[in-house]
C-alpha cells in the first residue's frame, strides 16, 4: 500500500512526540523481518527512519552514503546482514530501547513459556 503523504506526516507527527509509539513501530519492523516478511520490515524500518532520525542523520552516524541506505531498504533491496544490524543497533541505541527475541516451543497443543532470550544489542 502506498502512504499518502498525508498519512505520512501524520505518522512523523506521532513518532516525534510519542516514544511508545516509536518503539512500537521499530518492534513491529524487527517483527516483520523475523517472521519472514521482509518486505513490510523493509517499509516498516524506512517509515520508522524517515519518522525519526531520517536517512541523512542515520548515514552521519553509521558511515553509509544515505542513498545507498535508502537502496537497502527499499523495494528492491537486499542488505547484508551486516549492514542490517549494524543500522539496528544503531537505531535501539538511539531510541534507548534494547529488542530482545524471546524464543518458544511448540507442541500439538500449541506454543507455551519462554525457553531462551537472545539479546539484539552486542
Amino acid at each position: 500500500m502506498v502512504l499518502t503523504r498525508d498519512f505520512r506526516k501524520t505518522i512523523q507527527a506521532r513518532a516525534r512526540k510519542d516514544p511508545a509509539y516509536r518503539e512500537a513501530m521499530l518492534t513491529e519492523a524487527v517483527d516483520s523481518f523475523l517472521s519472514g516478511d521482509i518486505e513490510v520490515g523493509k517499509a516498516m524500518l524506512r517509515d520508522y527512519i524517515n519518522a525519526t532520525i531520517g536517512f541523512e542523520a542515520l548515514s552521519q552516524q553509521i558511515g553509509k552514503p544515505s542513498k545507498s541506505l535508502q537502496r537497502m531498504l527499499g523495494p528492491a533491496g537486499n542488505p547484508k546482514t551486516s549492514n542490517f544490524f549494524h543500522i539496528l543497533r544503531f537505531l535501539q541505541r538511539n531510541e534507548g530501547v534494547e529488542l530482545v527475541v524471546k524464543a518458544r516451543h511448540h507442541t500439538d497443543a500449541g506454543m507455551y513459556g519462554v525457553a531462551e532470550e537472545i539479546h539484539l544489542e552486542p
